[in-house]
C-alpha cells in the first residue's frame, strides 16, 4: 500500500527566530555592559603625600594669620566705635535731662500765667508743634520777658543739639553692626582654616606623622643653617667696624674728642630695644591664641605690639598696620628690635633679636619662641621707634 502523502506543510525555520537571536545578543550584551559598568568603578583620588599634607597645613595656617588679622583689625574697629557709641548715649542721655529741665522752666511760666486767669504764649509754646516758628513772630517776642526769652532759646538749642546727637548715634550705631559683622566673619574663617588644618594632620598614620616631624625638623635646620651664617656676618661686620674705629683714633690728635660709632639706630632707640626685647623674652613658652594680645597668650602683633609698649611706643594693632609704623629698613641693616614681616600678605611678624633670630609667636598649637628669621620668606622690616 502506497505511503500517503503528509498533508502537514513542511517545517520551515521560524519566521521569529532572528528576532529571537537578535534579543538574546541584546541581552547578553546588556548584561556584558551591565558587568563591566559595575567593574567600572570611579577611581578613588589618590591620598596626598606628606609632602604635599606639610604645604597644605602650611598655606592654611597662613591663611588662619591672614584671617586673623582681618580679625584684629575687626575687633579693634568695633571696641572703639562701641566706646563711641557709649559715649554718645551718655550724652544723649545728658542732653534730654537738660531739655527736660528747660520744658519744666517754660512750665513754670505757663503755670503762672494759668494761675493770672489765661494760657499765656508760654503755654501755647509747650503744646506747638514747632515752637521756634512761633516765637519767631516779633509780637509774641515783644510780650515775653527776656527770661522768658532765653528759656525759649535754650529749650530750642538743647533740643536741636539732642536730635543732633541722636542722629549720629544712630549712624554709629550702624558702623558698630558693620564691624560686628565683619568680625563674625573673620572669626569663621580662621575657625574654618584651623579645623580644616586639624582634620588633615588627624588622617595621617604614625609612619606619616613621623615623615612630617622629619621634614620639619629639617627645614628648621636649614634656618638654623642661614641664621649662623648670618650671625657670622653681623659678628665679622662688627668687629671690621670697631678695628676701623680703633685706627681712626690712633691716626687723630690726643686731645680730638671722637664720637661713639653709630649704631645705626642711635643709643635711644638701642635702650627702648632693649626694653621692648626684655618683655618679649619674659612671655617665651606662652601659647599662641590667635586674637589675643595678652598677658597669658599673644598672636604674633599682638606680641609685638605688648613688647613695644613696654618701652612706651604705640604700635597699631595689626601687621598691616605695624608695617607702615616707623623707618623701613634692609634686612642686611637688621638692629635688635626692629620688626621682620613676613609672607606676601604682610600676614606674619617677629622681633629681631639679632643673629639672624626672632622672637615671636608662631602659630595655632605653637608656644612663644626664638626662631630663625629664615624659616619664612621675608617681606620687609621696619624700625619701629
Amino acid at each position: 500500500m502506497p505511503v500517503l502523502a503528509s498533508h502537514r506543510k513542511p517545517r520551515s525555520a521560524r519566521p521569529h527566530a532572528p528576532a529571537v537571536g537578535v534579543t538574546t545578543a541584546a541581552l547578553a550584551s546588556v548584561t556584558l555592559l551591565s558587568g563591566q559598568t559595575a567593574q567600572a568603578v570611579p577611581a578613588q583620588p589618590a591620598k596626598p603625600t606628606v609632602e604635599e599634607v606639610q604645604r597644605k597645613v602650611d598655606r592654611l595656617y597662613r591663611e588662619a594669620g591672614t584671617a586673623t588679622q582681618e580679625y584684629d583689625r575687626a575687633k579693634e574697629a568695633a571696641d572703639g566705635q562701641r566706646r563711641e557709641v557709649d559715649r554718645m548715649l551718655d550724652d544723649v542721655a545728658r542732653r534730654t535731662e537738660e531739655i527736660n529741665a528747660s520744658r519744666r522752666a517754660l512750665g513754670s511760666y505757663a503755670a503762672a500765667q494759668y494761675r493770672t486767669g489765661a494760657v499765656g504764649p508760654t503755654a501755647t509754646l509747650i503744646f506747638a508743634d514747632s515752637p521756634q516758628d512761633y516765637f519767631d513772630q516779633t509780637h509774641l517776642m515783644d510780650r515775653l520777658s527776656q527770661r522768658q526769652q532765653k528759656a525759649v532759646r535754650e529749650y530750642e538749642s538743647r533740643r536741636a543739639a539732642a536730635a543732633k546727637q541722636r542722629a549720629e548715634a544712630a549712624r554709629k550705631l550702624t558702623a558698630l553692626t558693620a564691624s560686628q559683622h565683619r568680625l563674625r566673619d573673620s572669626r569663621q574663617t580662621v575657625q574654618r582654616k584651623l579645623a580644616e588644618a586639624r582634620t588633615l594632620l588627624a588622617e595621617l598614620t604614625a609612619e606619616e606623622k613621623a615623615r612630617l616631624a622629619q621634614l620639619e625638623r629639617e627645614r628648621q635646620a636649614e634656618a638654623r643653617r642661614k641664621a649662623e651664617e648670618r650671625a657670622r656676618a653681623e659678628a665679622a661686620a662688627k668687629a671690621a667696624a670697631e678695628k676701623a674705629a680703633r685706627e681712626r683714633r690712633a691716626q687723630q690728635p690726643p686731645t680730638t674728642t671722637t664720637p661713639p660709632p653709630s649704631t645705626g639706630g642711635g643709643s635711644s632707640y638701642a635702650a627702648k630695644a632693649a626694653d621692648a626685647l626684655a618683655f618679649a623674652r619674659s612671655q617665651i613658652g606662652k601659647p599662641y591664641v590667635w586674637g589675643a594680645t595678652g598677658p597669658s597668650s599673644y598672636d604674633c602683633s599682638g606680641l609685638t605690639q605688648a613688647a613695644w609698649r613696654a618701652a612706651g611706643v604705640d604700635l597699631p594693632r595689626t601687621t598691616w598696620d605695624q608695617v607702615k609704623t616707623g623707618k623701613r629698613v634692609a634686612t642686611a641693616d637688621l638692629l635688635p628690635g626692629d620688626l621682620v614681616f613676613f609672607y606676601d600678605d604682610i600676614s606674619h611678624v617677629g622681633m629681631y633679636i639679632g643673629g639672624g633670630r626672632m622672637i615671636h609667636a608662631p602659630k595655632p598649637g605653637a608656644y612663644v619662641r626664638e626662631e630663625s628669621i629664615s624659616y619664612m620668606p621675608i617681606y620687609g622690616s621696619v624700625r619701629p621707634a
